[in-house]
């Protein structure tokens, strides 16, 4: 049914490029405000005179079991920017003892790739991986501690940097339930489900750029520098946004989705329950050509540096979980970073041109108590829908999770705009 009324979509994160899109693509008329002067939020890329090129503020692991993302480039055209080998395949590397080792998992639901000590974590056994099942039958007050050991060589060399980098919260005093989650769309679908993808050249020419464009087409509008002062409700009804230089009405047929950070929207919407703690992500990138042969991702044990990503221009690194390093002086993180990758890529070379960029709100904690406070994307007003990866998508917050929940806004906010 098409649209009678007109979408505001508020804030141009990856949930609401894809709560903007996913209406624009059924015929809704779709204007978008964006508060900065560029599109998507914390997975965007941009122009670094110290590189003389563009980079990404973060680095985004995809794969490609994920739904919603793959629905989402699809629209867009631009599945061809996520890149990745053919099977599920993880390097690792230890700094402290030097061991290194690739994960290889079989495709199939079946896991007996943890049968073999050649495709499985060294020093581990087969039942050490049955003991995670429990996390996927996990209560949502229990965390990770509560339910499995958080130590030895499954936990050290895999689960614990696999739980840190997807709920960016210690894994130990997260959330079980969201870890749950995390285990069942990814190993608990077997090895086609998470072969690792990665934006090539960059975020913005996966993600954002063709969505602009894809809007542009179907006669979106889209305001950039447009920052949402007040939002005027009554009767249970979305009445107008508030912006500096103007105020729209919106009419009971009309439909809004607020897709902005927690800490915005909170100000915006009375008595909005949402997460109130956060937690960081450092990001390093490195102007040098990693050696030939260097993995693409490569996992890191026993440093500083969690994940490694090398790019043909430039070499990345994201730690997660940082608060204990994000206000550590940024050429000082720069050469312990840097140390970290010439050991793990052995690169005898000193530290080149970097960038260091810092999140210090990156995600919303994942735990219990903060995972408890996410609204869903419903509300009570009749035209007024919530999207952003804080909002509660049973994910923790990923890009993922950021695009389901636009997806879920928008299919509300189309129910609205048919009545």
């Amino acid at each position: 049914m098409r649209a009678k009324g007109q979408a505001f979509v508020i804030g141009a994160g990856l949930a609401g490029l894809a709560a903007a899109t996913h209406m624009a693509a059924r015929g809704a008329k779709v204007t978008l405000f964006e508060a900065s002067g560029q599109a998507g939020g914390r997975c965007r890329s941009y122009f670094d005179p110290n590189f003389d090129g563009v980079i990404d503020n973060g680095n985004h692991l995809v794969l490609s079991g994920n739904r919603a993302i793959y629905e989402y480039v699809n629209r867009i055209g631009s599945s061809a920017s996520l890149t990745g080998p053919v099977r599920a395949l993880f390097d690792f590397v230890d700094l402290e003892s030097g061991a290194r080792w690739t994960l290889k998992p079989n495709d199939g639901l079946l896991p007996w790739w943890v049968t073999s000590a050649a495709r499985r974590v060294p020093g581990t056994s087969a039942g050490d991986y049955l003991s995670y099942a429990k996390l996927l039958f996990a209560g949502r007050r229990q965390t990770v501690g509560d339910l499995v050991d958080c130590s030895g060589p499954l936990w050290d060399r895999l689960m614990h940097p696999f739980l840190l980098a997807a709920l960016n919260t210690e894994p130990q005093s997260a959330s079980a339930q969201l870890a749950g989650a995390v285990l069942r769309e990814t190993l608990a679908k077997g090895g086609q489900a998470y072969r690792p993808r990665i934006a090539t050249p960059t975020l913005a020419a996966a993600f954002i750029d063709p969505a602009l464009a894809f809007l542009k087409i179907r006669k979106a509008q889209v305001h950039f520098n447009e920052r949402l002062r007040a939002i005027t409700f009554a009767h249970r009804t979305a009445m107008a946004l508030e912006f500096p230089d103007a105020t729209r009405p919106v009419s009971s047929g009309d439909a809004v989705i607020l897709a902005v950070p927690p800490w915005v929207a909170r100000d915006l919407v009375p008595n909005l329950p949402a997460p109130t703690e956060y937690r960081s992500i450092v990001n390093a990138h490195f102007k040098i050509a990693a050696p030939l042969g260097a993995p693409a991702i490569l996992g890191v044990v026993g440093g500083t540096a969690e994940w490694i990503f090398s790019f043909a221009d430039r070499i990345s690194v994201t730690v997660s979980g940082a608060d204990a390093i994000v206000d550590k002086d940024r050429e000082e993180l720069a050469k312990i970073l840097w140390a970290d990758v010439a050991r793990a890529l052995d690169i005898p070379a000193a530290l080149p041109t970097w960038q260091i960029v810092k999140e210090k709100r990156a995600t919303f904690a994942a735990t219990p108590d903060q995972d408890a406070r996410r609204p869903v994307s419903q509300t009570g007003w009749r035209n007024f829908f919530l999207a952003g990866d804080w909002t509660d998508t049973g994910l923790p917050a990923t890009i993922e999770g950021a695009v389901r929940s636009g997806e879920t806004a928008a299919a509300l906010a189309l129910r609205q705009l048919s009545l």
